[in-house]
């Protein structure tokens, strides 16, 4: 019986690890999804792709037709509807740089990285996600709580948004 016990827990270890290995997290951005909606022609994918250990996640972020000069790009912390503080950094311009490392946003086409503990600014203290948490952003991000948006000269608080999460959960 304790040999029994020992195999179901190990398969249902091994299911639960296989579950998120190769876990790729995405979503379509449009000016619709942000907060308020902004009408413009503008879109974009955003990837992410965790790893198997559970601290970084490599990220893929493209768009097009944008009307404004692009300015910046994050990884909010916040759920649909809502305007949350910024948790990662995606790419920033010669006027919002972003911290040391950050790439340059294009102001079309795609950009990618790797983002992991050290990419984790501190966000808003009253949402108790501090500097360093990736697991949390991870976290945030598989319950469709965080979101990518791509912020310009026309719509500084962003022209185009994509709430985060896995397929399945309504936040394609």
């Amino acid at each position: 019986m304790k040999t029994l016990a020992l195999v179901t827990a190990s398969v249902l270890a091994l299911a639960t690890a296989s579950a998120f290995a190769d876990e790729r997290i995405r979503t379509r951005m449009t000016g619709y999804q942000e907060v308020p909606s902004v009408s413009t022609a503008a879109g974009g994918e955003f990837e992410v792709k965790v790893h198997p250990d559970g601290q970084a996640f490599d990220w893929v972020l493209s768009y097009s037709g944008l009307q404004g000069d692009v300015l910046q790009a994050h990884i909010h912390f916040a759920q649909r509807h809502v305007i949350g503080a910024i948790v990662v950094w995606l790419c920033g311009s010669a006027t919002n740089p972003g911290p040391a490392g950050t790439p340059a946003c294009p102001q079309s086409g795609t950009v990618s990285g790797t983002a992991m503990a050290g990419n984790v600014g501190p966000g808003a203290p009253t949402q108790q996600l501090t500097a360093g948490e990736i697991g949390e952003v991870i976290a945030a991000m598989r319950a469709g709580a965080a979101y990518a948006n791509v912020h310009t000269t026309l719509s500084p608080g962003g022209e185009i948004r994509g709430q985060i999460g896995r397929r399945g959960r309504g936040h394609r």
